[in-house]
């Protein structure tokens, strides 16, 4: 049977659940959730979304039967939209972060990419 509640959730490993926490909650207008179990798990939201964090030791990053291990980066990613994607890229530069990307303009809209502390991509785009 499948449930919703509207919400969106989405799972990152990463590396250090509290360095995770700290980024999206200051950085990203994210705000704690209500799981919170540093280092192996924790959640974080804004909005409908439900950003799991999975550290090492959580239930995802077991190896699987194959042997491969879960982790961290790659490139699919969440995408945050922003109003005004100049001045989120001067605000995130000036706090130390850093950019995978340059803005670049397409059909939709105008986008950038950075790494959370583990590696994992975020997207901000400006429609």
């Amino acid at each position: 049977m499948t449930t919703t509640d509207g919400t969106v959730h989405v799972r990152y490993l990463v590396d250090d659940v509290q360095a995770a926490i700290d980024f999206y909650t200051t950085h990203l207008g994210f705000v704690p959730g209500e799981t919170t179990f540093p280092p192996a798990f924790a959640d974080v939201r804004r909005g409908n979304l439900r950003l799991l964090l999975s550290g090492p030791q959580s239930s995802a990053g077991r190896p699987m039967p194959d042997g491969r291990t879960p982790g961290p980066g790659g490139w699919n990613r969440i995408h945050l939209l922003v109003a005004d994607i100049d001045a989120e890229v001067a605000r995130l530069r000036a706090a130390g972060i850093e950019f995978r990307s340059d803005v670049v303009t397409g059909p939709g809209g105008r986008q950038i990419v950075l790494d959370d502390p583990a590696g994992n991509p975020v997207e901000l785009f400006q429609p």
